[in-house]
Order: C-alpha cells, then sequence, then structure tokens
C-alpha cells in the first residue's frame, strides 16, 4: 500500500468540517444519497474521502461545492473547520457583493442583504398591527416568497 492517500469517513468529515451540526444528520445526508463525491453519488457514510476530493451537496435551498483541502481528527472551532476545505459554490444568480457601508443605510435592516428572507414589517407609532393588517402582510410575504 505505498500508493495509498490518507482518507477519513465521509461523514465524520462533513461533521468536522461543519457543514452538519451533528455525524448522525451528516451519516443520513450521505445515506439518502444527497452528497457526490467527485460528481459520482455516495450512499455509504464510511465512503473515504481524501485531499483533492470534491464534494457536492444541497444546504437548504443551496448547492455546495467544496474541495478538500485537509483531513481533521477531531471537530475544532469554526477557524479551524474552514482551512479543511475550499467553497467552489457557484453564486446565486443576481447575487452581488454589496459595497462596505451597504447595510449601514436606514431603509436596510440586518436581513435585507438576503434575497430569500422578506422585508421585516414596519409600523411607524402604529403598535400591534390588526387582524385586518395581519392579513394583507401575509398576502403580501406569500407573494415574495412564491
Amino acid at each position: 500500500m505505498s500508493g495509498s492517500r490518507p482518507t477519513i469517513r465521509l461523514d465524520k468529515w462533513l461533521w468536522h468540517a461543519r457543514f452538519f451540526k451533528t455525524r448522525t444528520l451528516a451519516s443520513q445526508a450521505v445515506a439518502a444519497g444527497r452528497v457526490r463525491v467527485n460528481s459520482a453519488r455516495v450512499t455509504k457514510p464510511a465512503t473515504g474521502v481524501g485531499i483533492d476530493d470534491t464534494l457536492t451537496f444541497s444546504q437548504g435551498q443551496k448547492v455546495r461545492v467544496i474541495r478538500v483541502l485537509g483531513l481533521s481528527q477531531r471537530r475544532g472551532p469554526a477557524t479551524e473547520a474552514a482551512l479543511l476545505y475550499d467553497d467552489l459554490s457557484p453564486q446565486p444568480a443576481g447575487a452581488e457583493d454589496p459595497g462596505p457601508g451597504a447595510a449601514d443605510t436606514p431603509d436596510q435592516g440586518a436581513g435585507a442583504a438576503r434575497s430569500d428572507v422578506p422585508p421585516t414589517p414596519r409600523f411607524e407609532g402604529k403598535g400591534r398591527p390588526s387582524k385586518r393588517d395581519r392579513r394583507v402582510l401575509d398576502l403580501s410575504r406569500r407573494k415574495l416568497l412564491e
């Protein structure tokens, strides 16, 4: 075995790199066939992953394309986990990097930069919205999410 390269279980690596909160969730994602290693669908969590492998999987509505840069023996802090991979994920259509200070404008809140989150309603000192107002808000939110 002189030509063998070091590998680690796929579910462990996904957990160490902090893509999944628990190793069980990582195992379930792999077993369900939602993870690809070097463009090949994988269904066994014990599949070996090594340096320079490319992983493709979905997280929520995003498709993640990850190149493995390192292997870890433990699940360390997020700063160490970020050194284990290179994110090659495509940017969503229309997503541009806002310049510095773009979130400082008064019209944008903390969630305004994300396109998948509807804007928060503003009630300028009117207090709690009435039932009719809530219905109108719910309809407008549904239209934004569709």
